[in-house]
């Protein structure tokens, strides 16, 4: 292994684990959720509401973020949001009422919005033929949501209510210090870009292409890991901590999912990838739509595994197509990723208050994936071969 190689394994490393736990200190709001939604005796939009709230700063966050990436490097940026995420991360803890938490939860979302930023540092230190492999395992850092889903509903009852988050706010704090000593940026392809030149992609139509896809696939992962816990407890009638290891066990699965839909489409493209995963996630959301433990079980890791190769699929293509513009374009497809988690809440809180049910909902995401599919296929009729640039 030469020493560029090995440099470039050391950066993957240290953004995946940064990504990781920004993940988890995210992730900690929606596992403790049933916890708080009985502490404050919580509507069902009330709920829908404080889960979505943070994911809206990490949706349109990442744009910034993703732009400043591009200029200033990953090194310093995702410092800066490693610090801004301890500070919800402590105030959750002292949480008291639904003021509170909706301010506490909203600042906790600066955690989502760290993905643009680790795309772009990662992406420079690896060949094209090799990022769907390094960016499919930078994206396995959404096990930290996996973590917080199961971690944080047992800490709280066996340490108390604020360790569901204070535990995963210090494993930050100390992944800070290692990262500040270690963390380097790639070396500098060209001149350092202008703030016109930054934003200039993003006119591009092909961005706002992925942007929808990804709305579908990360959008997916996140509206179910935020709301799975609310689903299991309120239709099942699980505990939290049995829920939380349900939960645990999607984010496991669509996050080993996501680089191997990275490597896939390293050798078949990224488009083929994708044929198969709208489909399947349609398929699979209609499975969650019967009200039945065993259906909803199948359909839920199903839709695990076909949202995971299609989050992979995706983001090989962002450094395919705009292979100077990484951080930016990643800005605003993974902000629209995370529109795709912020959205759903407030419309199963919404149906459920009206309908008594929430299956309706999956019907919907079910339509959304046909309507994904229609655009993948007529977009492979009209442009047969995309050619990249910039």
């Amino acid at each position: 292994m030469t020493q560029e190689q090995s440099t470039a394994r050391l950066q993957l490393t240290l953004g995946t684990g940064a990504f990781a736990l920004c993940f988890a200190v995210f992730g900690s709001l929606s596992a403790m959720m049933p916890i708080l939604n009985r502490q404050m005796h919580l509507t069902a939009v009330q709920t829908s509401i404080a889960v979505a709230l943070p994911v809206l700063l990490g949706s349109i966050g990442r744009i910034p973020l993703g732009m400043l990436t591009d200029r200033f490097g990953g090194r310093i940026v995702f410092s800066a949001v490693m610090i801004l995420s301890l500070l919800p991360a402590f105030l959750m803890g002292g949480v008291h009422d639904f003021r509170q938490l909706l301010i506490y939860g909203f600042l906790i979302g600066i955690g989502l919005a760290s993905f643009s930023v680790g795309v772009g540092f990662v992406s420079g230190w690896y060949t094209a033929e090799r990022q769907g492999f390094a960016l499919g395992v930078y994206g396995a850092g959404n096990i930290g949501q996996s973590l917080a889903a199961f971690g944080a509903p047992v800490l709280a009852t066996a340490y108390g209510f604020r360790w569901g988050f204070w535990t995963f706010g210090l494993l930050l704090a100390v992944w800070l210090a290692i990262f500040a000593v270690a963390a380097r940026n790639a070396p500098q392809r060209g001149k350092t870009k202008s703030f016109a030149e930054t934003l200039r992609p993003l006119g591009d139509r092909r961005s706002w292409v992925l942007s929808i896809y990804y709305f579908l696939t990360f959008g997916g992962f996140v509206a179910m890991a935020v709301y799975l816990p609310i689903f299991l407890t309120e239709m099942f009638h699980l505990t939290p901590e049995n829920a939380g290891l349900r939960t645990a066990g999607f984010v496991v699965l669509a996050t080993l999912m996501r680089p191997v839909g990275g490597i896939l489409a390293d050798k078949v493209g990224g488009r083929n990838i994708l044929m198969w995963v709208f489909p399947a996630t349609g398929l699979m959301a209609a499975l969650m739509a019967v009200p039945r433990m065993p259906t909803f079980t199948v359909g839920a890791l199903g839709m695990a595994a076909a949202i995971g190769l299609g989050n992979g699929a995706v983001f090989k293509l962002v450094p395919e197509f705009f292979p100077q513009s990484v951080g930016s374009v990643t800005g605003l497809v993974g902000a629209a990723g995370g529109l795709g988690g912020f959205f759903p809440p407030l419309v199963l809180g919404f149906v459920k208050q009206k309908t008594g049910t929430f299956f309706p909902g999956f019907l919907l995401l079910s339509a959304f994936c046909l309507l994904c599919l229609l655009l993948l296929a007529s977009q492979q009729k009209s442009q047969p071969a995309m050619v990249t640039v910039e």
